[in-house]
């Protein structure tokens, strides 16, 4: 998993819209809206997702008080992210890194073959500035950890510019 200090890569993947269209995804194209609060999670509609993807969306104004941005980023097809925003009314961008250049990028691939997943994103959350340094870095030690919300606001206020 990429550290604090390290520079954030960028990777290239689609987000499905609100009418069911594809776009194309390029993360070199946040950096300006920086600081970006980056949370892959492993699989929309499991309970764990949901719980931190809502509680992500309920601190929305406060990480928009803070200057930052939201990206969601899991290995799921667009137009699965397009039906769990629209079901949990979820109000950033679900990016689907199905070719997992994202996840491979941030050295955050994860397994759970006894569930049938495999190189999927493990449950992790970065901070970025807008000149692409991880001011902050995450990752679950084991599938039901959240994270530490207030942590990744703390770091979101840091990285403000």
């Amino acid at each position: 998993m990429l550290q604090a200090g390290e520079t954030a890569p960028t990777f290239t993947a689609s987000v499905a819209t609100t009418a069911g269209e594809l776009e194309a995804f390029d993360l070199s194209e946040w950096f300006d809206d920086a600081p970006l609060v980056v949370a892959f999670f492993p699989a929309a509609f499991s309970s764990t997702c949901t719980d931190e993807l809502a509680s992500i969306q309920s601190d929305g104004d406060r990480f928009a008080g803070a200057g930052g941005t939201v990206l969601g980023v899991s290995t799921d097809l667009p137009w699965a992210l397009r039906e769990f925003a629209d079901t949990e009314g979820l109000q950033f961008p679900l990016v689907a890194d199905h070719d997992r250049e994202g996840i491979t990028a941030f050295d955050v691939v994860d397994s759970f073959p006894e569930l049938g997943l495999e190189r999927v994103a493990q449950r992790s959350v970065f901070v970025v500035d807008e000149s692409r340094t991880i001011t902050y870095a995450w990752a679950a030690d084991h599938p039901g950890q959240e994270p530490p919300y207030e942590d990744v606001l703390a770091a979101t206020r840091g990285a403000e510019h």
